[in-house]
């Protein structure tokens, strides 16, 4: 079975749109959003906990899996989904953000990246075509390309070049793809240059991937400045198939991406900020480290239906966080991922019963207010 898109309703005031996109390991209700398993696992969280939530599907790392434990091994495995025993859909990133967020440890060139490991500091050099076998080994459903994400702020030129070596690589991971039933989808480079941005999105249509990604965002720049940038990539993209905005968690940012079309998001904001004791609720961010929850007895979240704001005061909570307790870190971090969850339903549903755009008018400026500040 191949990857496929299903557009089943589209709200008639905004670009958001209610689908299912279709892979071998089960249907994914978009929009959606993925929690990150950058090592084959959501930190804190067991894989029954995410079939708990309906989860559909979670994000992997190709880079930091081919370093550890190594593709060979997850590959005799049966692949990612049999070595994690995870029956739900799995996105791998090609290691295209690893080029922006490890400067210090890598050197780019035309061909590929050369990496010191963060592990062992060993070398590696990876190339189109060689991550492209990494995901084509370890089995997940969707693949990207490997591209160039230039940081925030950079120059017009900096940002044309990433987008001219986005393009090859993007051409070498289409000719090197292999797997049959795995979807390799593009990634539309062009930082917040409205004419990088459409020279990009041009090349990569053109090339008639199965799926396109919106990269190069949530690196710095303002939010309104993340949204004029959509705004203006979205709809160069094609209609009847799967749009995926890369590393946006917050929900704010989640509601404004569903309103410009987008199907799908990851980010590891939730998860990384629930580990600190950080977690969403329903009157914005609560971080429960602070002494006044000492002797709180209530819920992280009246509002919250899930199994930790039932079972657990914020006392209780706050006490493991600060005893350094695991169980502290999974209750968050399942909260947060719930949260979410949650969120992406109610919008669904908005969408579905043709209420997206009353509802985007009555949340968007809450949220807005409550989580502006974080992508």
């Amino acid at each position: 079975m191949s990857i496929s898109y299903k557009l089943i309703k589209s709200c008639p005031e905004t670009g958001a749109r209610l689908g299912e996109l279709r892979t071998p390991h089960g249907v994914i209700e978009t929009p959606a959003f993925m929690p990150v398993g950058t090592q084959g696992t959501v930190k804190a969280i067991t894989i029954p906990e995410l079939e708990e939530m309906q989860i559909g599907m979670i994000l992997g790392n190709s880079y930091h899996l081919y370093l550890r434990p190594g593709v060979e091994i997850i590959a005799r495995a049966g692949g990612l989904h049999k070595f994690m025993n995870w029956r739900g859909g799995i996105l791998t990133d090609s290691g295209g953000f690893q080029i922006f967020s490890l400067g210090g440890m890598r050197k780019l060139d035309d061909h590929g990246v050369t990496f010191t490991s963060h592990i062992d500091g060993s070398t590696h050099y990876l190339t189109p075509e060689r991550i492209t076998r990494v995901q084509n080994m370890l089995g997940s459903d969707i693949a990207m390309v490997l591209d160039h994400c230039p940081p925030y702020p950079s120059s017009y030129e900096e940002v044309r070049g990433a987008v001219e070596r986005t393009t090859r690589w993007a051409w070498r991971c289409r000719q090197a793809h292999q797997r049959p039933g795995q979807a390799l989808f593009a990634i539309v480079q062009g930082g917040v240059y409205a004419d990088l941005r459409r020279a990009s999105a041009a090349e990569l249509v053109r090339m008639d991937f199965p799926g396109y990604a919106v990269g190069g965002l949530s690196v710095g720049e303002p939010k309104p400045l993340m949204y004029e940038t959509l705004d203006t990539v979205v709809p160069l993209l094609p209609r009847e198939k799967p749009r995926y905005l890369m590393g946006v968690g917050s929900p704010d940012a989640l509601l404004e991406g569903v309103r410009r079309g987008i199907d799908l998001f990851d980010c590891v904001l939730p998860t990384r900020i629930a580990r600190n004791g950080r977690v969403m609720t329903s009157q914005g961010y609560l971080n429960i480290r602070n002494a006044v929850y000492a002797a709180d007895l209530s819920p992280l979240d009246r509002q919250c239906s899930c199994p930790v704001c039932q079972g657990y005061s914020r006392a209780y909570i706050r006490h493991l966080h600060n005893a350094g307790e695991m169980l502290g870190m999974r209750l968050t971090t399942y909260h947060n991922l719930f949260y979410l969850a949650g969120l992406m339903q109610e919008i669904r549903r908005a969408i579905e019963q043709g209420q997206f755009g009353r509802y985007y008018r009555e949340v968007g400026p809450k949220l807005s207010k409550l989580y502006g500040g974080v992508a």
